[in-house]
Parts: C-alpha cells; structure tokens; sequence
C-alpha cells in the first residue's frame, strides 16, 4: 500500500476516500422460528434475497490505528455503531495496526427489518479486508459478524440463501429476482422486543430448503408486528389491494414483488400519500459482492 493512502489528513474527506462500497439491503421472503436456544436465540429458518437499494459506506486508512466514524446515527453513540465495533472487531483479530476514516451515506431506514446495521457491518469487514490487506476470506469474516448479528454473515457472503440455526447456517439459492415495492411504515421496531413477545410462536415445524423453495413460506413475527404497531397493519392492508405484501424479518418494512420495474413504480405512486416506499430489484448476488467483483478486476 503506498505512503500516500497512509497519510492522516488534517481534515479527512469522504469525497477523498479511496474506498467507497454499497451496504445493500435485504428481504427475508420467509421466516420461521422453530424453536429456542438455552442462551436465548431463536433458532429459525429464512430465505434471504439481497435488494439493489443500498447504503454507502466511504473508507480511508489511518496510519495512527484510530477509528474514527464521520457520520452520526440519532440514538446511537459512536462506539456503539456497529460500523465501528466491525472496525475495531476486524482490527483486533487481525493485530492491523491501521486505522480508519469512515462515512455513512443513510438510505435504509432503522428498524425496517431490511438489515441496515447488520449490512453496515459486514461492508466495514468486507471494506476494511480489502483497503488494510488482512487477508481474511469471507468465511473467516462471516465468523466474525456472527459475533456482532445474526444477519451479518449473509450480507459478508452476499449470495441469496435459505439460512438455519440462528441465520448464520447459509445454503445459497437461485432465486427469481422480481422489482419489489418496499413500503417504509413511520415506526422503527426493536427486533429485541419482537422475539421477546409472549404470543410470538416458537414452534413452527422444521423444514427444508427444497420444500420452501417449491411451497415458500411465512413470516411467524409478522402477527405480532401488526398487533403492536398499527401503522404496520394498515400499510399491509393497503398493500394487499394490489399485491400479495409481507412483512420483512422483524421491523416495520412491507414489501410484495412485481414482474417489472413499471408495474411496482405504478402502485408506489398511487399508495404515495399514505405509505413512503421504494422501487428495487432482487439480486442473488448483492451489490457489494458485484462491487468487489469490479475491484478484484481493475
């Protein structure tokens, strides 16, 4: 690397980040718990599709081993963000004495269920990897973002996968890749207190990836979603006027897929007034595994 990237500006800039990478969102199609861990974590079964809607992340070493995050979320104190916990996680197992300037461009929203701090995360592993030459490979990395989220190591493998255990058991799947309309609810849900709920269900039966990709499946939370959040319910039930819509993991997004790009726009128009939302594309390999891929080639 050259003395040049390793220079500490006075007053680093994102626009003079040497690595700027997407953190993609995600829909879970499906979600099924079937059961419960001693130590508390639900164990699950969920078909993960990547979106082609993402957050930013810009990336420039420092030469003193600071991390130092630009960028501010409301509610979520700097060393606390999971951007920097990846950060120094990767830094620490590493023995890298390099440091980081960091910032985020925000596009998905907080507790919407569409991995934003989980997507966040496993593009600072996947960045960092890259721009300090650590040489871990993603499986090495997906072990590490298992120790900061459940979803982490889907979004560090970025192939779309029917997933088991806790979420970090990945069988990757083709799947068909639909325009999704994502309707974004004006509440963000804590997935703590979802899978805390007393009426939410533990005991759906054990599956496999061949039934769920022949029948599809359900989303166990989405009861207890719409029983605590109206604002939830009511974008489902305006949704379902015109598309089959499901709930996202455990947060306030709602989304139903559309054969092209015109139809989904179409309906994101005319609900507009009463639900934001976005247009994206599926994609089984994520925007960030597609921008590495660019890297690795020029």
């Amino acid at each position: 690397m050259s003395n040049t990237l390793l220079k500490t500006s006075a007053q680093p800039s994102k626009d003079s980040a040497p690595l700027s990478l997407p953190a993609p969102a995600k829909l879970n199609l499906m979600l099924h718990i079937v059961g419960r861990r001693a130590d508390g974590y639900h164990l699950l079964e969920t078909l993960f599709q990547f979106l082609d809607y993402a957050d930013t992340l810009h990336f420039s070493p420092r030469s003193d081993g600071e991390i130092v995050l630009h960028s501010t979320i409301a509610g979520v104190p700097h060393d606390d963000n999971l951007i920097v916990r990846a950060a120094r996680l990767l830094q620490e197992r590493s023995q890298s004495k390099l440091g980081a300037d960091i910032w985020l461009d925000k596009k998905l929203p907080v507790g919407g269920g569409i991995g934003g701090g989980s997507s966040n995360a496993a593009t600072t592993l996947v960045g960092l990897n890259h721009l300090w030459r650590t040489a871990f490979d993603l499986e090495q990395l997906a072990q590490l973002g298992l120790t900061l989220g459940a979803d982490v190591p889907v979004f560090v493998m970025g192939r779309a996968a029917f997933a088991q255990g806790i979420g970090e058991q990945l069988q990757p799947v083709e799947l068909p890749e639909p325009w999704y309309l994502v309707g974004v609810p004006a509440v963000s849900i804590s997935t703590a207190k979802i899978f805390s709920d007393k009426a939410l269900t533990r005991n759906t039966p054990i599956t496999n990836i061949r039934t769920v990709l022949k029948q599809g499946g359900h989303n166990d939370c989405q009861a207890v979603v719409e029983r605590c959040y109206p604002e939830v319910r009511n974008a489902l039930i305006l949704l379902n006027k015109f598309v089959d819509a499901r709930l996202t993991g455990t947060g306030s997004c709602i989304f139903g897929g559309f054969p092209n790009q015109q139809q989904a726009v179409k309906v994101a128009t005319q609900i507009s007034e009463s639900l934001p939302s976005f247009v994206a594309q599926g994609a089984n390999i994520s925007m960030l595994h597609r921008a590495l891929q660019n890297l690795t080639e020029h």
